[in-house]
């Protein structure tokens, strides 16, 4: 029976996980989880491209650690959001971000009471943001302590713990009532303490199988098949970029759509970070991917690409989108998109014979018309 409630942001679907492993092998320096997550009689529909947000809960040790450095009492009832109340470990596990730290925050900690290495330090502007990066509430909290700060006062200077959205790694079509994710666990050291990413650790570490997560559908009309399932696509995906690849080859397959298709993708190394290679490997030899690049940068002397893989085959590519390919980038937008965006102007200038100002304007053209799209984050 499909449920009559409507799930979205404000309402999330609390569902069920059904299945949550890591793809990375033995050696890998990442840890890649697929997780499954079920959409059995929720009545949630969703297209290839689209994204799924995910409410994550704060880790313990990040919440015992906050109340500690507060001395405050972990049963205090404080507000939460809707005008309610909760004990405050209730409250900074599941609606407050403890972690993320902005100079904004700290100003407005600031002016709680005057200290005055504080102050100073944040009228350096340079020493100031040197000593933000890295650093959490937990750090704020220890290194410039405010006595009598209350539970209440604090809680009043937290943003809500948000949503962190992620691409959807699945087709509806070949996976009914299912939404699979492919997630990179976060996890890094700063300041001598271990950090870990809010909602990617709380899915890698703190799910289990049929365990429930919140969930909602964010509709990316952005990031869409052609109409056309005979038209060519290209495809750009690097680490967990891959996610919505995925799920555009498994809705072609399901739809019967037989337009070419080309993947472009990259990790460190071949044996241990080729995220769904049986699957790929399986498309490529029925021949539902037409073609598969790889770059892995850690298996070789020269640290190689995808952008480095597009110039070697930069004249197919170029036919490809004379032919009215849609070409797609998922993945880290400061640096990979960038040397993307960069390779396709090359190719444009190169192959088509412009100017690199005409074939600046060439790219452009293609992202006003939709046949280059970008899933960048």
């Amino acid at each position: 029976m499909v449920s009559s409630i409507m799930y979205d942001k404000k309402n999330p679907l609390p569902a069920v996980v059904l299945e949550n492993i890591n793809l990375n092998g033995e050696g890998s320096a990442k840890e890649t989880r697929h997780v499954e997550i079920s959409l059995k009689e929720s009545g949630l529909h969703y297209d290839a491209g689209d994204a799924l947000g995910v409410f994550p809960i704060n880790s313990d040790s990040d919440v015992h650690a906050v109340i500690e450095a507060g001395n405050w009492d972990k049963d205090q009832l404080v507000p939460i959001p809707n005008e309610m109340e909760a004990p405050l470990e209730e409250a900074l596990s599941e609606y407050y971000d403890i972690t993320g730290l902005s100079k904004v925050l700290v100003k407005k900690y600031s002016k709680v009471q005057p200290n005055e290495k504080l102050t100073d330090l944040i009228a350096d502007k340079e020493s100031f943001d040197d000593w933000l990066w890295g650093r959490q509430w937990v750090d704020l909290l220890n290194e410039f302590p405010i006595e009598g700060l209350s539970a209440i006062d604090f809680v009043g200077m937290l943003r809500n713990l948000s949503a962190r959205l992620y691409s959807i790694a699945s087709s509806i079509h070949a996976h009914p009532e299912e939404v699979h994710l492919t997630v990179g666990a976060v996890r890094y050291n700063s300041h001598g303490k271990n950090r870990t990413g809010v909602c990617s650790t709380y899915l890698a570490d703190r799910i289990d199988d049929e365990q429930k997560v919140k969930v909602y559908l964010h509709h990316n009309k952005n990031f869409k098949l052609p109409e056309n399932g005979e038209t060519p696509i290209i495809m750009v995906g690097p680490g967990t970029g891959i996610a919505p690849f995925r799920s555009f080859i498994e809705e072609r397959i399901a739809l019967g759509a037989n337009g070419k298709s080309w993947l472009f993708f990259g990790d460190q190394h071949k044996n241990c970070d080729f995220l769904y290679q049986p699957e790929w490997e399986k498309y490529l030899e029925e021949g539902t991917l037409s073609q598969l690049d790889l770059a892995f940068s850690r298996d070789s002397d020269q640290k190689v690409y995808v952008q480095h893989k597009m110039l070697e085959k930069s004249k197919e590519i170029w036919d490809w989108i004379q032919e009215g390919a849609y070409f797609y980038v998922c993945g880290d937008a400061s640096r990979m998109a960038k040397d993307v965006n960069a390779a396709l102007i090359q190719i444009a200038s190169q192959e088509g014979g412009m100017e690199e100002a005409e074939a600046t304007k060439y790219v452009k053209q293609l992202q006003k018309e939709k046949r280059y799209q970008r899933d960048v984050y």
